[in-house]
């Protein structure tokens, strides 16, 4: 229960009070401002607290908005203010120094607006929604009142409260096919008490249901599934557009979104498979390769965005000119969001191309699509990195650091080499060298002790790239090259080798060590700091993983399916662990609400 203190008699008429307890409020009335404070310490130190101006006229919503987002420690609108157990002790300072002797505010000023500015003077962030066309005001006299309520008569409060359920910067496919019906779906749901955890195990099940559609190999069955997909992702935005209307947001439903988004595709990519595999197609070297080419993406969006997080310069100073230009023109920003295939029109693709052609098809489109598309990312944020001249902060390179998963080797040589710590360019040019090395070996000589002899030079130049903070103007490209060193050796190590079913083993293997750099990212996001240090050390960090990966390829060389049955256990003690690890923290976290927009749907 939360607690609501009105600084004064209710004005006669007012709904305030019904709206306030519709909210989940229990409403206190002071007799003045002067008995607000200790109203206030009354309530239990648990509760979230709302101050309001018993004159306030407004929307329903308006109040929704600034008194019941779990997001923000404290939060106000004219004439209504609000706190978190976290924020109350500031709040309870702010009232005392906001009321005059004579105990009421300074002359036309609400309390709840005076206390608001002492909390900002005070240092302590007060989140302001942005209203739109919602009316929130304290009217001064009756002629005022009678104007707020006029404006508030004006405004079609629903039809705003669904315009803004709707992401601001969706994909084309998304915003024009989507979410035109999508919001109505999320209002259903929201009447029928549905949480958006719900409908996001919703979309989830209903996409492995494609999955095992896709699974059948038949005409029939790749035709269903490509409709289910399509109805898993109306799902997977309704989630959203739920959180959004409704402001239920949770930090386990931001992760929640985030990785069952990458089960989804990633199963889908496994059924595809196994159908064609069932007509004689084997494709799950380019199933595995368009895992890793859309995973190695998205670390790329990672990396860059905590490089440039707002308290590290924000990414808005490093805007180029031309992109800033073009934002104004309007279907250049429709183009834009479309040739970088996000995950509407991707979605959208492997639907439709399901239904209609064949798996080696959707695979080869979306890795042509998805190649296309972070060429053109990535150069841009290049470009972007170079002209910036915002100061890494030490925020921005430990969460770098932390989304590089070194393992205990690499950070043994990092302890070691310390002294002599690479600046400028030298961190990416080193993680590149490794990749580099141990990529082309893996693909030129195949399963062997080659690879072996240039993974462990992988392990040293990893370990030389993160000797010192990551500070550098292109320190954010050391994390996607690790990842793309990892994966891409897996996945032409498994391609090579005389193993049967290799290949469906390291899609596993993949798939459960992007599961664990999904996990971190989200923590960080989430303001938990990266998972222990012993999780990391457990399953071996990045350039542990790729050194055992190679030894064992050439241990099991010519020799049966050893190496799938290697690859196998590897992929389910890592998942395990990580697993384990990730739900035991989701569940218990004490994590602060998010609601993370993710990737543009």
């Amino acid at each position: 229960m939360s607690t609501a203190i009105l600084t004064g008699p209710p004005v006669p008429g007012s709904s305030l009070d019904a709206d306030l307890r519709s909210l989940g409020f229990h409403v206190e009335v002071a007799s003045g401002p002067h008995e607000t404070g200790t109203l206030l310490a009354a309530v239990p130190a648990g509760q979230r607290v709302a101050v309001v101006d018993p004159r306030f006229v407004g929307h329903l919503h308006a109040l929704r908005l600034a008194l019941t987002d779990p997001r923000f420690p404290a939060a106000a609108a004219p004439g209504v203010l609000t706190a978190q157990p976290e924020a109350r002790p500031a709040l309870a300072r702010a009232l005392d120094r906001a009321a005059v002797p004579a105990g009421a505010p300074a002359a036309g000023t609400a309390l709840p607006d005076a206390a608001a500015a002492a909390l900002d003077a005070d240092g302590v962030a007060v989140h302001r929604p942005q209203l739109g066309t919602l009316v929130a005001a304290v009217p001064d006299d009756p002629e005022a009142r009678h104007r707020a309520r006029a404006a508030v008569e004006a405004v079609d409060e629903e039809a705003v409260r669904l315009r803004s359920a709707v992401k601001a910067h969706d994909g084309f496919f998304t915003t024009f096919f989507i979410s035109p019906y999508s919001r109505y779906i999320a209002r259903w749901c929201a009447r029928r008490g549905l949480t958006p955890n719900q409908v996001t195990t919703a979309s989830l099940l209903t996409a492995l249901l494609a999955a095992g559609c896709a699974a059948t190999g038949e005409r029939g069955g790749f035709v269903a599934a490509g409709v289910l997909l399509l109805v898993s992702f109306v799902l997977d935005c309704t989630d959203g557009q739920l959180a959004r209307y409704s402001l239920q947001y949770s930090t386990m439903g931001a992760w929640l979104d985030a990785t069952f988004d990458r089960a989804k595709e990633y199963s889908f990519y496994a059924g595809l498979a196994l159908g064609a595999a069932r007509s004689g197609d084997d494709v799950w070297f380019l199933a595995l390769g368009a895992m890793v080419l859309m995973t190695c993406r998205h670390v790329v969006d990672f990396s860059f965005n905590e490089a440039n997080a707002p308290s590290a310069g924000g990414t808005a100073k490093t805007s180029l000119a031309l992109s800033s230009r073009l934002d104004n023109v309007g279907w250049t920003v429709w183009a834009r969001r479309m040739i970088i295939l996000p995950i509407g029109e991707r979605w959208a693709m492997i639907a439709v191309l399901t239904a209609v052609t064949s798996p080696r098809t959707v695979f080869w489109a979306l890795i042509i699509g998805c190649a296309f598309g972070a060429c053109y990312t990535t150069a841009g944020r290049l470009l972007r990195s170079l002209r910036s001249t915002a100061p890494r902060t030490d925020g921005a390179a430990r969460a770098l650091a932390d989304l590089a998963d070194s393992g205990p080797l690499a950070e043994a040589v990092a302890r070691v080499t310390a002294r002599r710590a690479p600046t400028g360019f030298l961190a990416p040019l080193l993680a590149l060298l490794g990749a580099a090395a141990v990529v082309c070996t893996a693909a030129l000589t195949g399963p062997g002790w080659a690879v072996v002899g240039a993974a462990a030079g992988y392990v040293v130049l990893s370990g030389l790239a993160v000797a010192a903070p990551l500070k550098g103007a292109l320190d954010w490209l050391v994390r996607p090259v690790f990842r793309a060193a990892e994966y891409g050796t897996i996945l032409l190590l498994a391609a090579g080798a005389d193993s049967a079913h290799a290949l469906p083993a390291a899609f596993g293997l993949v798939a459960a060590v992007a599961y664990h750099h999904y996990d971190t990212v989200y923590r960080i996001r989430g303001g938990t700091g990266a998972p222990p240090a012993w999780l990391v050390r457990t399953i071996g960090g990045h350039e542990g993983r790729t050194l055992v990966v190679a030894v064992l390829a050439a241990l099991s060389a010519n020799r049966g399916n050893d190496f799938t049955s290697a690859l196998t256990a590897l992929a389910v003690a890592v998942g395990l662990v990580a697993l384990v690890e990730s739900v035991r923290f989701w569940v218990s976290s004490g994590a602060p609400a998010v609601h993370d927009e993710g990737e543009t749907a």
